[in-house]
């Protein structure tokens, strides 16, 4: 049975932050395969200065964001879901899925994690609420006993796979990202390599908001030297990010220093058949690891072989590329179980 038999005509409740539009993404896979879903944010606003305060201070927005769910309550109120899907879990309150689970004890509870715990510790309070719970995060997954499920690809990805990887591309390297920690820093040492071996670099930088850059400024020590100029407070859209993966050779990811879990970039990467530069070490345990594709370095001591931009992507195993897709994940966090095997 496929995933479109399996989801067909399933109602499924979507609570789940807007990020890069990575939830319009999810909403148009699930229907694709037949399902109905009702979707809402899972915070009560998306401007820069309400992403801005949850990640400050969210107890400042108590009233709001409880105001949100029970008009999220009233709204269901005459409805039957067969699943619920909370993915992130930052914001959604214990009392909201307190009263789901009385009126609609037969819904099954799903919850996928795709921050550190270390980065967003409020999600472990809600794991007691959920049938299955996944993260991204290899450590959290043994630390909490929860189960482990990487992050995906979406299919635009396969439009730069099928676009080829000719040598005659606009960039060597990209770097698309959230700025923060020490990424700055880590990013613009090799760009400067690059310059240096005469390949060309490209950076953007994406932070919430202009409120959230002056708090970081003074509280958090990796923004001293972050240049405001270099910042971007609007992001991509995912055609936007496609455009630019189809002309670059070498994706950069560097994951935040208190997580291991893979992020975005890696998968979008294989999905994209582009070689990686990324800063986590922890990608050799992974089934598609092959160092002709994937370079690690050691953010505190960078190393670098131009013969890496110069060698042509490998592609990895059909199966293994199907598994690392969005479909590939739907499957896992609906129809598999906590203790599903990816490493």
């Amino acid at each position: 049975m496929n995933l479109s038999d399996k989801l067909k005509g399933k109602k499924i409740l979507f609570i789940c932050v807007q990020t890069f539009n990575l939830e319009q993404e999810i909403i148009k896979k699930l229907q694709q395969h037949g399902a109905i879903v009702t979707y809402y944010d899972e915070r009560p606003a998306n401007n820069n200065f309400i992403k801005g305060m949850i990640r400050i201070n969210r107890n400042l927005l108590r009233t709001k964001i409880n105001n949100h769910y029970q008009n999220i309550l009233k709204d269901i109120n005459d409805k039957q879901f067969d699943f619920l899907l909370v993915n992130r879990g930052e914001v959604i309150t214990e009392d909201f899925l307190k009263n789901f689970i009385q009126k609609q004890p037969q819904c099954q509870r799903i919850l996928y994690i795709w921050d550190s715990f270390k980065n967003h510790s409020r999600s472990t309070n809600i794991l007691q609420f959920f049938h299955k719970r996944f993260t991204f995060d290899r450590e959290d997954a043994e630390k909490y006993k929860i189960g482990f499920r990487p992050l995906y690809f979406m299919d635009k990805y396969r439009e730069v796979f099928k676009d080829g990887n000719s040598t005659n591309k606009e960039y060597d390297l990209l770097f698309l990202g959230t700025a923060h920690s020490d990424r700055y820093i880590i990013s613009s040492k090799i760009a400067d390599w690059c310059k240096a071996n005469k390949l060309v670099p490209f950076c953007y930088y994406y932070l919430h908001g202009k409120m959230v850059y002056y708090y970081k400024r003074i509280f958090d020590k990796t923004f001293k030297n972050f240049d405001i100029n270099k910042l971007n407070f609007k992001s991509l859209t995912l055609d936007e990010v496609i455009n630019l993966y189809k002309k670059s050779k070498v994706i950069l990811d560097i994951n935040h220093p208190d997580q291991t879990g893979l992020t975005m970039r890696t998968f979008e990467s294989i999905g994209a058949g582009k070689k990686l530069i990324t800063t986590n070490k922890d990608v050799v345990n992974y089934p598609f690891y092959n160092p002709n594709n994937i370079c690690v370095v050691d953010r505190t001591n960078i190393q670098l072989e131009k013969t890496f931009f110069q060698t042509p992507y490998q592609n990895i195993e059909e199966k293994l590329y199907e598994r690392c897709s969005i479909d590939g994940w739907l499957s896992d966090i609906f129809f598999g179980n906590e203790n599903i095997e990816w490493m």
